[in-house]
C-alpha cells in the first residue's frame, strides 16, 4: 500500500488537491481545506452523489439530426464539468471515458450515449470493477461501438472480447489469440433492442440476452474451462493480477503523472488486489498519500482540463450557451472531442496534447477568459497560488506588477497552469 501523508494540508497542498481532482479551484476553496488531515480531504471528495448542477442549458434530447443532439450533450457534459457539484466524479467520468472507450461518431443514438456517461459517472468510484465492467459490456453504446451485438453463434465477432482484453483488463501481454475467440464465443447472444438507424437516435435501446445466440459449448478462457457465459468472461478478465496494475497505472496516469512510478502503481495495484477491485478504496489510499503529494507539476492538462480549469479558477463565471458550445468545439480542435476519442485505446495524452497549433488555441481561449468582450470581472483576480499552484512561482515579481486581467491571462498561459 502507499504511505499515507502525515503533515496537515499546507496552503499549497490543498492547492495541488484542488488542482488534480478538482481541475482548479478558487482561494476561499483552497482556505477551506488548509490544515485539514490528507485522510479527510481524499474521503470528502470521494463522497459525491449523483445530484448535477441545475439549470444546464442543454439537453441532446432536442437535437433535430444525430449530429446535432450529440453536439448538444457534449455542451451538457462540459456545463456539468465547469458548473457541477462534484467536479471530482467528473473528472472520474472523463477518465473512465478514455478507458472505457466509445466514439458518438458510430454509436449515434442519444439515450445510449445519455445512459453511458450515467454509467461512468454511477460508478466513478467503484466498489466494484468487476460489476462496473459487466454493466459496460452490456450497455448499449458499448454493444454498439464494439459490435458485440453481431456477436452470435457460429458467426462469432471478436472486437469487444479483444478489447476487454487489450484495453479494459489485462493489458497486451497477458492473454493469447485463443483466449480472444474463446471469450468471444462465451459473449455470443448480448445485443440490445431499440434505437438503430439514423432516424431511431432518440429511441431508448435497450440490453436483450438472446439464449437462441449464445454458443453454450466448453470454452477455456485464461485458464478457465466450462461452459463460460459472458458474466464469467468480465468476472476471470476482471479478477487477473495483470488487471490490478493495468488500471491502477490509468488512475495514476490521471492523479499523479504522465509517466507513473512503477513502485507507486504496484501500491496501488497490491490495495486492488488486497479489496478485490475495489476503486473507492484505491482512489482513497491514493489521494491522501505521499506519493499524489510530492508529485507536482507532472501531468499536461487536456484541453477540456485546462478550459474546466480556467472557468473553475476564475470562480466559475456565467458563461452564456452559445460561448459554452464554441469552447467544446475548441477542445475538440485541440484534439479532445468529449465521447469521441481519436481511436477505440482512446487519447495518449501527455505531450501528445501540445503542438504548435494546440498552444495557439490555449493562448486564444486564455484571453477570451480574460480579456475579452465578454471576460468575467476581474477586478478580484485570483491569487497566484490559485493559478500556478504555488504561493511563489518562478515570475511571481513580474506576475504582481501587473493588473488583474493581464495577469491572469499571463498566468493561464504559463507552464505552471497547464501542468498539473
Amino acid at each position: 500500500p502507499l504511505t499515507p501523508l502525515s503533515r496537515p494540508l499546507t496552503a499549497e497542498d490543498a492547492a495541488h488537491f484542488l488542482r488534480r481532482t478538482a481541475f482548479g479551484a478558487t482561494d476561499e476553496q483552497i482556505r477551506a481545506l488548509v490544515g485539514q488531515k490528507a485522510q479527510d480531504v481524499a474521503r470528502a471528495a470521494l463522497a459525491f452523489d449523483q445530484s448535477v448542477a441545475p439549470g444546464n442549458p442543454f439537453d441532446p434530447m432536442q437535437g433535430a439530426t444525430p449530429g446535432a443532439a450529440l453536439q448538444l450533450g457534449r455542451g451538457a457534459w462540459l456545463y456539468e464539468l465547469a458548473y457541477g457539484p462534484h467536479p471530482l466524479r467528473e473528472k472520474l467520468a472523463l477518465t473512465w471515458s478514455n478507458h472505457f472507450v466509445i466514439a458518438t461518431d458510430k454509436v449515434r443514438n442519444v439515450p445510449a450515449v445519455v445512459d453511458y456517461l450515467n454509467l461512468l459517472r454511477r460508478h466513478a468510484a467503484t466498489r466494484s470493477f468487476e460489476r462496473f465492467t459487466l454493466e459496460v459490456a452490456q450497455s448499449p453504446a458499448m454493444l454498439r461501438y464494439l459490435d458485440n451485438d453481431q456477436n452470435r453463434k457460429g458467426k462469432p465477432n471478436e472486437n469487444f472480447s479483444r478489447e476487454l482484453l487489450e484495453l479494459f483488463t489485462t493489458g497486451i501481454g497477458h492473454y493469447t489469440e485463443n483466449d480472444v475467440r474463446e471469450g468471444a464465443r462465451a459473449l455470443t447472444g448480448w445485443s440490445y433492442q431499440g434505437g438503430r438507424g439514423n432516424k431511431q437516435y432518440l429511441e431508448q435501446p435497450r440490453f436483450v440476452n438472446q439464449p437462441q445466440q449464445h454458443d453454450d459449448g466448453k470454452k477455456t478462457y485464461l485458464g478457465q474451462s466450462g461452459a463460460l457465459k459472458g458474466e464469467d468472461i468480465v468476472r476471470i478478465a476482471t479478477s487477473q493480477p495483470a488487471t490490478a496494475t493495468f488500471v491502477s497505472r490509468k488512475l495514476h496516469r490521471a492523479f499523479l503523472a504522465d509517466t507513473p512510478d512503477d513502485a507507486a502503481v504496484q501500491g496501488s495495484a497490491d490495495t486492488w488486489t488486497r479489496t478485490k477491485g475495489d476503486v473507492m478504496a484505491v482512489l482513497t489510499e491514493l489521494l491522501a498519500s505521499e506519493a499524489f503529494y510530492a508529485s507536482r507539476s507532472r501531468i499536461i492538462r487536456s484541453p477540456v482540463e485546462f478550459l474546466v480549469g480556467g472557468i473553475r479558477t476564475l470562480g466559475q463565471p456565467k458563461i452564456d450557451a452559445r460561448s459554452l458550445l464554441n469552447l467544446a468545439g475548441t477542445a475538440g480542435r485541440m484534439g479532445q472531442v468529449l465521447l469521441e476519442p481519436d481511436t477505440v485505446k482512446g487519447w495518449d495524452g501527455g505531450r501528445e496534447w501540445i503542438n504548435d497549433t494546440t498552444l495557439l488555441l490555449r493562448m486564444q481561449v486564455a484571453a477570451a477568459l480574460t480579456m475579452g468582450s465578454k471576460a468575467p470581472n476581474l477586478d478580484s483576480p485570483p491569487s497566484l497560488l490559485a493559478l500556478t499552484g504555488q504561493e511563489r512561482p518562478a515570475g511571481a515579481v513580474l506576475l504582481s506588477s501587473l493588473k488583474g486581467r493581464q495577469r491572469t491571462y499571463l498566468s493561464l498561459i504559463s507552464p505552471e497552469f497547464q501542468l498539473a
